[in-house]
């Protein structure tokens, strides 16, 4: 594995990625998350690792842009989980929980992938071949049926004469 990318975070706030030798913002950093690229956010004057600060400024930006994920009941959850006993196994619990919930979205994501790669046509006459041997038999059932009481009939012309 690579090392992580340095990214410094100055005292007027300003954040800059040694990568590209460039000043970047926090949505170009939301992206390196999105992208899952492996990053640190260090002070650039004493090396705090400030990593975290930057995650959940990023999270309270989005909560506060769009449609929050986190319900305030949720928030009460988890802020009622700090110093407690309990705390080392909630924090387990979540980070399992969401490492799941991406396990299951990315297999979605590749079964998804999977039937669009597939050829539209060929796709196509699969379907209509399908429904073509289910009418076919649908109508032989009905034929045969139709024959067999129209010799039923004819049987009880024959007995009734």
């Amino acid at each position: 594995m690579s090392e992580p990318r340095i990214i410094k975070k100055y005292p007027n706030r300003r954040l800059y990625d040694t990568a590209i030798s460039s000043y970047i913002t926090l949505v170009d950093v939301r992206k390196l998350v999105v992208d899952d690229v492996s990053f640190v956010v260090l002070d650039a004057k004493t090396k705090e690792d400030l990593t975290r600060q930057i995650l959940l400024q990023i999270i309270s930006e989005e909560e506060d842009a769009g449609s929050p994920i986190f319900s305030s009941e949720l928030l009460t959850h988890i802020i009622r989980s700090y110093g407690g006993n309990m705390q080392n196994m909630v924090t387990s619990y979540l980070e399992k929980s969401m490492d799941l919930f991406a396990e299951q979205q990315k297999a979605l994501r590749e079964q998804t992938r999977s039937l669009i790669d597939t050829n539209p046509m060929a796709f196509m006459t699969q379907i209509a071949e399908r429904n073509l041997a289910a009418w076919q038999k649908m109508n032989t059932n009905l034929f045969t049926k139709g024959e067999s009481s129209s010799e039923n009939e004819k049987n009880k012309k024959e007995i009734d004469k």
